[in-house]
Protein backbone atom coordinates (compact mmCIF):
# COMPACT_ATOMS: atom_id res chain seq x y z
CA UNK A 1 0.00 0.00 0.00
CA UNK A 2 1.25 3.42 -1.34
CA UNK A 3 1.62 6.30 1.84
CA UNK A 4 -1.43 8.38 1.64
CA UNK A 5 -0.32 12.31 -0.23
CA UNK A 6 -0.82 15.79 1.45
CA UNK A 7 -4.05 16.10 -0.58
CA UNK A 8 -5.69 12.39 0.84
CA UNK A 9 -4.94 13.51 4.32
CA UNK A 10 -5.88 17.05 3.59
CA UNK A 11 -9.49 15.62 2.68
CA UNK A 12 -9.27 13.25 5.90
CA UNK A 13 -8.98 16.21 8.16
CA UNK A 14 -11.60 18.40 6.78
CA UNK A 15 -14.14 15.63 6.86
CA UNK A 16 -12.73 14.54 10.56
CA UNK A 17 -13.54 18.59 11.09
CA UNK A 18 -16.66 18.37 10.14
CA UNK A 19 -17.61 15.21 12.36
CA UNK A 20 -16.38 17.02 15.74
CA UNK A 21 -12.75 16.27 15.22
CA UNK A 22 -12.92 12.73 15.52
CA UNK A 23 -9.10 11.50 15.32
CA UNK A 24 -7.89 14.84 14.72
CA UNK A 25 -4.55 14.19 16.24
CA UNK A 26 -3.49 10.64 13.96
CA UNK A 27 -4.46 12.76 10.79
CA UNK A 28 -1.85 15.12 12.08
CA UNK A 29 0.65 13.17 12.95
CA UNK A 30 -0.10 11.43 9.44
CA UNK A 31 -0.04 15.09 7.61
CA UNK A 32 3.51 15.87 9.48
CA UNK A 33 4.94 12.71 7.71
CA UNK A 34 3.33 13.37 4.31
CA UNK A 35 5.00 16.90 4.70
CA UNK A 36 8.04 15.69 4.82
CA UNK A 37 7.96 12.95 2.40
CA UNK A 38 6.77 15.55 -0.29
CA UNK A 39 9.03 18.28 1.19
CA UNK A 40 6.94 20.82 2.21
CA UNK A 41 6.79 23.27 4.83
CA UNK A 42 2.98 23.51 5.26
CA UNK A 43 -0.46 22.24 4.75
CA UNK A 44 -2.71 24.89 2.63
CA UNK A 45 -6.18 24.22 3.82
CA UNK A 46 -9.45 25.79 1.90
CA UNK A 47 -10.98 28.23 4.45
CA UNK A 48 -14.63 27.47 2.48
CA UNK A 49 -14.30 23.24 4.03
CA UNK A 50 -13.77 24.49 7.63
CA UNK A 51 -16.46 24.01 10.16
CA UNK A 52 -15.82 27.46 11.65
CA UNK A 53 -14.64 29.17 8.59
CA UNK A 54 -13.79 32.86 10.81
CA UNK A 55 -11.32 34.55 11.86
CA UNK A 56 -11.22 33.15 15.19
CA UNK A 57 -11.75 29.30 13.98
CA UNK A 58 -8.87 29.45 11.56
CA UNK A 59 -6.47 30.85 14.41
CA UNK A 60 -7.52 28.01 16.52
CA UNK A 61 -6.62 25.47 13.91
CA UNK A 62 -3.85 27.36 13.46
CA UNK A 63 -2.51 27.32 16.83
CA UNK A 64 -3.38 23.12 17.46
CA UNK A 65 -1.65 22.53 14.52
CA UNK A 66 1.23 24.20 15.04
CA UNK A 67 1.74 23.01 18.87
CA UNK A 68 1.80 19.52 17.12
CA UNK A 69 4.54 21.07 14.85
CA UNK A 70 2.52 21.58 11.23
CA UNK A 71 2.50 25.02 9.96
CA UNK A 72 -0.95 25.79 8.48
CA UNK A 73 -1.67 28.30 5.62
CA UNK A 74 -5.20 28.94 3.93
CA UNK A 75 -5.77 29.46 0.53
CA UNK A 76 -7.19 32.47 -0.97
Amino acid sequence: MSEPTVAEITDKIYASLQADNAEIDEHIVTLKQALAREGAKEAVFDPAKLAHNNRSGRKLMQAYFRQRGVAVKFSA
